[in-house]
């Protein structure tokens, strides 16, 4: 007789709960470098899931940058930045950053999540206030409980609504506790753009300092993709830029950008600087020959534009609901968890890559197709997921 082991029955209990709702999540095993069309189970897809915006994840010149840099500096740094981690290659990238950014400092972590992580318990504690989007990234909101302060939700890219809570904020307590607003630049399940010159108006109005996590928004919003930041021409006003460099970029890699004083601050305080391995060498290589991309040239950037409007009035002239995207992520919106897993098959089985999005990533009822954009996909990669988005959208009756 197979004795049970009890201990596990609540994990089993849980996986079967997301099976029958809709949303375990499956996941898909890439056998081809990321690209415009990639291979799974041993066939092509064009490829619509990718945060590749610029087509750099397979960059030629991006990977004989990360080959040069390993023959020249090995593998890894095998140590945190303030021992032993830091080269001069990881110098050269915040320098660049910092020029590319039109900012004062650049300091740059492991990923966009640990640059969230590392920055929000740095810079507020116990007894400041956080004003978050309530539609703000899982890492912001894993940031805010780690910093201890007391986080007041704003209703989404709503103003108004973030003045009148720091002002019954103000009212209530005193003074000297710090404020801070944080919120998503470009919002990477619905495409909508946060209004941050309005929050930097209020931010100003009452002291507050400014984050904005701009992970969607690089190499994507501002000239040659330099972020919502230079979107809206607001270089010098916004204290904090947390940036990636593992969707348009191409490769991984976070960043704090924004005035010196507080990049200085968080290299002697930002836990995952302090206690974590730094970015690999021919990552940070990788990243140099990135941003030295964009600063030459505003075409890719450009193109991603040109594709996303190309798909996206086709599919709303099929008759798609596309929620309120701004930018060249396209949500389907669809509502039923089952109804979107049962779309994406389908959508794959007609040689279409482009993933169900459910609960938790997005609320209950709110399942959706999010559609990702590439500069480097073609036309006729766009008007092919246009037919099958057709049949698989009559066959579902959902046009």
């Amino acid at each position: 007789m197979v004795k049970t082991n009890l201990k596990y029955n609540w994990f089993t209990h849980q996986l079967k709960k997301l099976d029958d709702d809709g949303t375990l999540i499956n996941i898909r095993e890439i056998q081809s470098p990321i690209g415009a069309v990639i291979k799974i189970n041993n066939r092509k897809v064009i490829n619509f899931c990718s945060n590749n915006y610029l087509g750099l994840a397979n960059h030629p010149k991006l990977r004989n940058a990360a080959k040069k840099a390993i023959d020249q500096f090995g593998v890894g740094p095998a140590a945190v930045r303030t021992i032993a981690g830091t080269t001069s290659l990881h110098l050269l990238l915040e320098q660049k950053l910092a020029e590319f950014k039109k900012s004062e400092a650049v300091i740059t972590y492991q990923s966009g999540f640990c640059a969230n992580l590392a920055v929000i318990p740095a810079i507020v504690g116990e007894g400041d206030y956080i004003f978050s989007d309530e539609l703000n990234h899982a890492s912001i909101i894993d940031g805010c409980r780690l910093s201890k302060a007391q986080v007041i939700r704003f209703n989404h890219l709503d103003t108004k609504d973030l003045e009148q809570k720091i002002k019954d904020v103000r009212a209530q307590n005193s003074s000297h506790a710090k404020l801070l607003i944080i919120t998503d630049g470009v919002f990477s399940m619905d495409g909508d753009i946060a209004p941050l010159s309005d929050i930097v108006r209020v931010a100003e109005k009452y002291e507050s300092l400014t984050m904005v996590d701009d992970a969607h928004g690089e190499g994507v919003l501002g000239k040659s993709g330099r972020g919502i930041v230079d979107h809206f021409n607001l270089h010098g006003k916004v204290d904090i830029e947390i940036g990636t460099m593992s969707k348009a970029f191409g490769v991984v890699g976070g960043m704090a950008s924004g005035k010196k004083i507080i990049v200085d601050w968080l290299r002697q305080r930002s836990r995952p600087f302090l206690f974590s391995s730094a970015m690999t060498i021919p990552d940070v290589a990788a990243c140099i020959k990135a941003v030295e991309l964009l600063e030459k040239s505003e075409k890719i950037v450009k193109k991603l534009w040109e594709n996303a409007q190309h798909l996206k009035n086709g599919l709303i002239k099929l008759g798609f609901d596309t929620g309120s995207s701004q930018t060249p992520i396209i949500p389907l919106m669809l509502g039923d968890a089952k109804l979107a897993k049962e779309f994406s098959k389908k959508l794959f089985n007609e040689g279409i890559f482009a993933g169900a999005i459910t609960y938790p990533t997005v609320p209950q009822g709110k399942a959706r197709i999010r559609i990702m954009n590439s500069s480097a996909h073609t036309k006729k990669h766009l008007d092919l997921a246009s037919a099958a988005f057709k049949k698989v959208g009559e066959q579902l009756k959902v046009i």
